[in-house]
């Protein structure tokens, strides 16, 4: 068969030209959507009477039997019908002739392209909050089993202040949480019909593009033909989006290649997640935090990709915009397979309680304590914070830490200095110091976990609801 738009043309394509320009290879992974996309198009196309009955229900009746060949692996896609939609038409009109040739009525690769995607993306929207949901849920699940699990706060990658295990936990539970927020809230721009924008001008068929919308479960359409066809905008909200999350994903990736270390010793992976080496028996090797953080950096590049592709395109489309495919399905599975993983990696890592412990106490991160206990008393914190500063530099020459000098050795530095600074250095009180909304204090993480749960139940409605819709 020719080219489903060869009339214009005196000569056939030249074959690296087909090649190069053909997207079967990447968008094939839209089979479905345009399926379904073409399936609502012609019943609308029969309610308006555009198309008779009779042709529209045999349209319906092939696109179903070409539905059932995609999903069977049946269909022999082919580089020279270029895409997905003129692959998909030559299926249909080969199992029901020439009438499958009226299914285009009405509407352009230009318009069907874009609901394939606002479809596609729909989808992958909901399937990528639930799978944050579940990292969450793995999170909150170890920082309730580390409620009580005292570890070295970090900043500059130099022990600061002690805090709760618990409490770093759930600091990525707010990142996830505002990733999942961001997920879906973008859903609402990218529930949104393009369909019936035509090429660019809409069409001079009486269609009815809300009836279309209704059928496929899209909130509204597009207001402008021009724009329709050619946004771009949430795919690239939505790279942008997960380019954050992989971010959040390599930053607790970095910390549980260091935490798993011999130096470190804080966790340790379950061995179904990670390998060894080939010439070294006794590695363990973090190899998924260790790819994960590596694959972060092709999700960026595909954001940056598509922004460069955009930057300079006039309206409306442009066969640049093809571009804006490949990494999108790049990112989906990028970051679908990595929350499949972290999940289940995080639920099964045990944590080494006894070495955070030893940590606390061989280190001088409750020296911040000893300054707040010298205000308490009246003296200026800058002062303060100088006799601390001497303080700990006496330890260091003298091998000790804070809790090993004697009251005699604090006054040295101080007369302010009583008993009391015994109790205040022990690491439950420098914790539970910081008893502030938002702290590491043991009553406030406790609280805190509580709202993570609440706020993951209400959540996981939003994934629920949608869920049931597509």
């Amino acid at each position: 068969m020719s080219k489903l738009w060869g009339g214009r043309f005196t000569k056939g394509t030249n074959k690296l030209v087909e090649e190069y320009t053909a997207s079967i290879g990447f968008d094939k992974a839209l089979a479905e959507e345009d399926v379904q996309g073409s399936l609502a198009h012609v019943t609308m196309l029969g309610k308006c009477g555009i198309l008779p009955q009779e042709d529209v229900e045999t349209i319906k009746e092939g696109l179903q039997k070409v539905l059932e060949k995609v999903r069977a692996g049946e269909v022999e896609f082919s580089v020279s019908d270029e895409d997905i939609h003129m692959n998909i038409e030559k299926q249909l009109i080969g199992e029901i002739g020439p009438v499958g040739g009226k299914l285009h009525t009405g509407r352009s690769r230009n318009d069907q392209v874009a609901t394939d995607m606002h479809l596609y993306l729909r989808n992958r929207v909901v399937e990528l909050t639930d799978l944050l949901h579940g990292l969450q849920e793995a999170l909150i699940e170890q920082a309730k089993d580390n409620v009580e699990t005292i570890v070295p706060g970090y900043t500059h990658l130099q022990r600061a202040q002690p805090i709760l295990f618990a409490h770093h936990l759930l600091a990525y539970v707010s990142m996830f949480r505002r990733d999942a927020e961001r997920l879906t809230d973008s859903y609402k721009r990218i529930n949104v019909l393009p369909l019936g924008a035509g090429a660019l001008a809409g069409t001079t068929f009486p269609i009815d593009r809300h009836f279309v919308a209704e059928q496929l479960g899209f909130d509204g359409v597009y207001e402008n033909s021009l724009d329709a066809v050619s946004d771009r905008d949430f795919i690239v909200e939505f790279l942008a989006n997960a380019s954050l999350i992989m971010t959040h994903l390599s930053r607790l990736s970095e910390e549980l290649v260091l935490w798993s270390s011999t130096e470190f010793s804080f966790v340790e992976l379950d061995d179904a997640f990670c390998t060894g080496s080939s010439i070294m028996p006794q590695k363990k090797n973090p190899d998924v935090p260790e790819l994960v953080r590596g694959k972060t950096g092709r999700v960026y590049g595909n954001l940056i990709g598509l922004l460069t592709v955009l930057k300079s395109l006039p309206l409306a489309y442009n066969k640049d915009m093809q571009e804006d495919k490949e990494g999108m399905f790049d990112t989906v599975a990028t970051l679908t397979g990595a929350l499949q993983l972290f999940a289940p990696m995080i639920a099964t890592m045990k944590v080494n309680k006894g070495r955070m412990r030893e940590a606390v106490n061989t280190d001088f991160s409750n020296a911040t304590d000893i300054a707040d206990f010298l205000v308490g008393k009246g003296l200026p914190f800058r002062q303060a914070h100088e006799v601390i500063g001497k303080t700990v530099l006496y330890c260091i020459n003298e091998g000790k830490f804070l809790l090993d000098l004697t009251l005699d050795e604090f006054k040295q530095f101080s007369p302010l200095f009583d008993e009391n600074i015994y109790a205040v250095l022990q690491p439950e009180a420098v914790v539970n110091a910081r008893n502030v909304y938002g702290g590491t204090a043991t009553v406030q993480v406790q609280a805190a976990i509580g709202r993570a749960e609440g706020n993951l139940l209400e959540a996981k409605k939003w994934v629920a609801e949608h869920a049931a819709k597509l």
